[in-house]
């Protein structure tokens, strides 16, 4: 699969999910949705999207991907995995099909999600794209909404190498006459989301034009922001289970995403403004929402975060220079598949640094790393595991310093 062995298991084509779509009797049919596709921050305002319409009372799905350490944090109802007997069952029931059609990893799981929101009879599910958007195999749903949270430099053998280029991937998800909500603006990608929804007759939305948010405060597991809209105050102190201040940005695009929804489909909430409150206070709680800037630890401080592309990084080295402390222990990891020039020379170089290889055949070797990173001007010793190198990081630890672990989803998932 994609996700351990990289771009050998890609299958650009959508004729294995419609195929599959069609034996399960278009599962994706039976429930509403709405559909993210992002370069950064989609499996933020799905989470986020997914708490709000859970604390309204309703039977919400949630599609995301990759996971962690269980496979089943893919495929979620109100926050609960699906059951591991779901799983056995769908696989045992479909073998002869698996067999006859051969899907990916990632088609196959698409399809057991859809399949099971579709028998749970959901009120609705928020379905995450994996990889870009148009040849994505989530892209056979027909949402209500489509969102698309921004765009960056990230998997450019599939998608392009440019934004414009990568920007029209994305574009793919928009469907006819069907909103849709742009996160974040760049003057090399409007033109392009512009024409797509012009030729579409899809109304478009670009959120950070109509949003600002302002991160106040983060203590105790919670942030604090204050919102305007066009320039007039609308919260001024909505409160969120998470403690990263950047996630400014996907509030702006979570709230856009709201608003319209609510003015298309007014009867589905009673007290919006109540439900985004509740909802994001327990974001975590609603949701199982982990590995995004999360401490895992308070003595030493040990945080962790999954950005690693360079948008991501560039955001995280911001959010880092944002918090005291009085030195910083990096346990970096990276994939060998991508090209780390642009993320490498952005990282602190004034911190220490363990350079590690995650358990996976994606993973770059440890030794490779530390003299790929050397060049960038960082420097530290390379360990023969994460694990080896987090209780390295913790012994040599003083007080007031900070232990962050990133790099890459797969370094997170052996610590949380």
């Amino acid at each position: 699969m994609f996700q351990r062995v990289g771009p050998k298991a890609f299958k650009k084509d959508l004729t294995n999910i419609i195929a599959l779509s069609e034996i399960l009797d278009h599962p994706e049919t039976k429930f509403p949705s709405i559909h993210l596709a992002g370069t950064n921050g989609k499996g933020s305002v799905a989470h986020m999207l997914a708490a709000v319409f859970t604390a309204a009372g309703f039977k919400t799905g949630l599609y995301t991907s990759p996971h962690y350490k269980d496979f089943r944090e893919r495929i979620k109802i109100n926050g609960q995995l699906i059951p591991k007997q779901r799983i056995i069952d769908f696989v045992k029931d479909n073998k002869q099909i698996f067999q006859t059609i051969n899907p990916s990893f990632f088609e196959w799981t698409v399809a057991l999600a859809f399949d099971y929101f579709a028998e749970e009879q959901v009120d609705i599910a928020i379905i995450e794209t994996g990889l870009g958007g148009r040849l994505d195999s989530t892209n056979i749903v027909q949402p209500l909404l489509t969102v698309i949270t921004n765009i960056g430099y990230d998997h450019t053998q599939f998608l392009g190498d440019t934004l414009p280029l990568i920007a029209a991937e994305k574009a793919g998800i928009m469907k006819e006459n069907t909103p849709v909500i742009i996160g974040e603006t760049h003057p090399e990608t409007v033109p392009v989301f512009q024409q797509k929804a012009q030729a579409l007759g899809a109304p478009i939305t670009f959120a950070d034009k109509i949003y600002k948010v302002k991160n106040t405060s983060a203590r105790n597991g919670y942030s604090s922001f204050e919102v305007t809209i066009n320039g007039k105050p609308a919260y001024r102190k909505l409160n969120l289970q998470h403690m990263g201040g950047f996630q400014k940005n996907n509030l702006a695009t979570l709230l856009a995403t709201l608003e319209v929804f609510h003015k298309n489909y007014p009867a589905w909430f009673t007290d919006l403004a109540g439900s985004i409150t509740d909802g994001l206070s327990n974001l975590k709680t609603l949701t199982n929402f982990i590995g995004r800037w999360e401490y895992i630890s308070e003595s030493p401080p040990v945080l962790v975060d999954s950005a690693h592309n360079e948008s991501g990084i560039r955001r995280l080295v911001q959010a880092l220079g944002e918090l005291e402390f009085r030195h910083l222990h990096f346990v970096l990891g990276v994939v060998f598949d991508k090209s780390h020039d642009k993320t490498l020379a952005l990282l602190p170089k004034n911190a220490t640094y363990y350079f590690v290889k995650a358990n996976i055949p994606r993973g770059m070797d440890a030794h490779e790393l530390k003299k790929e990173a050397t060049k960038h001007g960082l420097h530290g010793k390379a360990y023969t595991s994460v694990r080896r190198a987090l209780a390295s990081a913790k012994m040599r630890c003083n007080n007031n310093d900070l232990i962050f672990v990133g790099g890459s989803i797969f370094v997170v998932a052996e610590v949380v």
